[in-house]
């Protein structure tokens, strides 16, 4: 698949390039033996998406979560997600103030760089869409005044797959407001056994250096929307999405959305490789993360990341 290259390069300083990597290396080192996940909870950041990880307690979520904030040199706020959380413990509320006869707007956790909402499917429907419109609009309305996030803002939401009793599951449009869907897993032996014997996560966080703050991570994200994608290459995307409308098993396929997201994360995943165009390697490495939770698949179809990887294997490159 014939390529030309765009203007990235020229646009990518190397002060830029060496920051990102610094940045890479530190979370890596802080999060061990998960490269591949670090570098997809990257491209969700330089893409300008939110990342939801589904996995058991234990596995590094939080970790992940602190590591990137603490390498971005950005604020973070953590929300434990409960059957009794309202929108306003989230998005903030007015309260009103008798010596102003006004009523004073104070800002929820949402009012973050970074957001970690722990388990947010225990939390009712309700909560979960006002935390969703946010996370789509980049701005919260409370009592008819609408008040824009920080930018850049990101969000990590968490799922647990296996305890799922008193959960409030999210609905297929609500997913659809994630950039990328994927899980942790066990470490491997030599990554658990130096997280065994080393130092603690926190205090090694808490030591972290920023590596790159808001405005180079604003910076980066220009450089991506400028990485260049050929008509073969949105060709291929949009070959993929075709397939996932017709591909037995599936009751749901991609939407165009879903195809703008999945270039827009292909373009991310080139830069952080040093790359200024998208290949086609670069959408197979995103596709089931980006694709997996917005299929939906007949009843006894089986997981939806296993169509996601049938679809990709069906669909030559040209």
């Amino acid at each position: 698949m014939a390529q030309t290259t765009g203007s990235t390069e020229a646009m990518l300083t190397d002060t830029l390039r060496e920051a990102l990597a610094r940045a890479q290396d530190q979370v890596n080192s802080l999060v061990l033996g998960k490269a591949r996940e670090v570098r997809l909870a990257f491209v969700a950041m330089l893409a300008g998406g939110h990342v939801l990880i589904e996995d058991l307690p234990g596995l590094g979520k939080t970790t992940l979560a602190h590591a990137l904030a603490a390498t971005m040199g950005l604020g973070f706020q953590r929300v434990q997600f409960t059957s009794d959380l309202l929108p306003a413990d989230v998005l903030g509320v007015s309260v009103y103030d008798a010596a102003t006869r006004r009523f004073q707007f104070h800002p929820g956790p949402v009012f973050t760089h970074v957001l970690l909402a722990d388990e947010i499917n225990r939390a009712p429907p309700r909560t979960q869409s006002a935390l969703l419109e946010a996370m789509a609009e980049h701005q919260v309305t409370v009592d008819g005044t609408t008040h824009p996030l920080p930018d850049p803002f990101f969000v990590i939401a968490t799922q647990n797959p296996v305890d799922l009793s008193g959960t409030f599951p999210l609905p297929d449009s609500q997913l659809d407001r994630f950039l990328l869907r994927f899980s942790l897993g066990y470490p491997s032996p030599e990554s658990e056994r130096a997280l065994l014997t080393g130092a603690d996560r926190r205090e090694l966080i808490a030591r972290a250096r920023p590596a790159l703050d808001a405005d180079t991570l604003r910076a980066l994200r220009g450089a991506v929307a400028q990485v260049y994608a050929s008509d073969a290459l949105v060709g291929y995307v949009q070959a993929l999405l075709a397939r996932s409308r017709h591909h037995p098993g599936l009751r749901v396929g991609l939407s165009p959305r879903a195809g703008l997201a999945l270039l827009r994360a292909a373009r991310a995943h080139a830069l952080l490789l040093g790359r200024d165009h998208v290949l086609p390697e670069d959408v197979q490495a995103l596709f089931v993360p980006v694709a997996g939770h917005r299929l939906v698949p007949e009843a006894e179809a089986g997981p939806a990341e296993n169509l996601a990887r049938a679809v990709l294997q069906a669909v030559p490159v040209d």
